[in-house]
């Protein structure tokens, strides 16, 4: 198809564009919204006074297929969040958080579920002496995730539409200072949103791809490090760092499984056993237990485009002192810088109980 002369993309979204050329279209959506927020630990139950309100800010990046990766999730969106919640507790505070995420459609685009994560500030943080009431959030700035299932239609009239759902914010520290309980909120809500330069939106672009897809077997080598405490406050901050060994086999375009070793030096351990020691005794812990880890996992790599999203499954076989059972799991997200390299900012936890967000950086070979 011959190009038209090259389009305008000014700051009030008027475009020329041909069908071989993204159009650069977006939206912009707001939802208010109103819920309560999860007894998931018992530990909590003081911090859950009132129903939660807030709003969630978005812009919305639309996909048509001019890249290979969009038809093959069915045209998703991705772009940036924001989030203000009033915690409706005197302890808790206000939360205020920026995102990243996609957004995904099922049901002849009505049903949208959107993924997210980011950071958030929390105005009022625990303190030992003015705030010891407060034992979900142990520091001001939190690791937060939110989830979306909204029924969405866009562009009803004139490029105005609106959207409706539940959503769920999980806002915590991962044990990057105690104490680090966290909250998870329930929340409705409901909203509007405006499709820029609607009147130029064009077709989807069916997938030119070829199904069959074939790969080698890739190694991969990471690097993981970061800082966490114990769930003794004031134990101190320590950090900790990983060497992560494994290969991976890609089933299709979307998907690889992967099978590996870690290697775990975590300095708080090594505190924590000593602390144990000293303190109290009828823990039968002498101190000189060793602090390393070694455990083999299995896991599943979802590709999007240069991110992946990926979950393993471990089990210590290193395993000498007892420091909350055997399994642990491991979530995340990766971005490839061309295709040998990447970085990683994964959640490793045992069942719900988060011991540290890892920041690693690996090369897949």
């Amino acid at each position: 198809m011959n190009r038209f002369l090259p389009y305008l993309f000014c700051i009030c979204c008027w475009s020329v564009f041909s069908q071989d050329e993204d159009p650069d279209l977006f939206t912009l959506d707001a939802n208010m919204f109103y819920g309560t927020i999860l007894e998931h630990n018992p530990d909590i139950s003081h911090l859950i006074t009132d129903h939660p309100s807030g709003l969630i800010l978005s812009y919305n990046k639309k996909t048509y297929g001019f890249k290979d990766w969009e038809s093959r999730y069915n045209y998703p969106d991705w772009g940036f969040s924001f989030i203000y919640q009033d915690m409706k507790n005197e302890f808790l505070g206000e939360n205020y958080g920026l995102y990243a995420h996609y957004n995904f459609y099922f049901l002849n685009r009505n049903l949208n579920f959107r993924i997210a994560q980011g950071i958030a500030y929390t105005t009022n943080p625990y303190d030992k002496y003015s705030n010891f009431q407060n034992n979900a959030y142990g520091s001001d700035l939190l690791s937060s995730t939110y989830v979306m299932f909204n029924y969405r239609k866009e562009n009803i009239y004139k490029g105005l539409g609106l959207n409706a759902g539940i959503s769920i914010i999980h806002y915590s520290n991962a044990n990057f200072r105690a104490p680090n309980n966290s909250t998870n909120t329930f929340v409705f809500n409901v909203g509007a949103n405006y499709l820029f330069n609607y009147e130029n939106e064009p077709e989807f672009i069916a997938s030119s791809e070829e199904k069959k897809f074939k790969e080698d077997i890739k190694y991969n080598l990471v690097f993981r490090t970061g800082l966490n405490e114990s769930d003794v406050i004031d134990t101190g901050q320590y950090p900790f760092y990983i060497i992560s060994a494994y290969a991976d086999k890609r089933l299709n375009r979307k998907s690889a499984i992967q099978v590996g070793a870690d290697v775990f030096f975590s300095k708080f351990l090594e505190e924590l056993i000593y602390y144990y020691s000293v303190a109290f005794p009828e823990f039968d812990v002498t101190g000189n237990e060793d602090w390393k880890r070694v455990g083999i996992f299995v896991g599943h790599e979802l590709f999007i485009n240069k991110m992946s999203f990926i979950t393993q499954l471990g089990y210590y076989v290193y395993y000498p002192y007892d420091f909350e059972g055997r399994v642990y799991n491991r979530i995340g997200l990766k971005r490839y810088f061309g295709d040998k390299f990447f970085g990683a900012m994964t959640l490793k936890s045992h069942g719900a109980k988060a011991e540290a967000v890892e920041f690693g950086i690996g090369v897949r070979l």
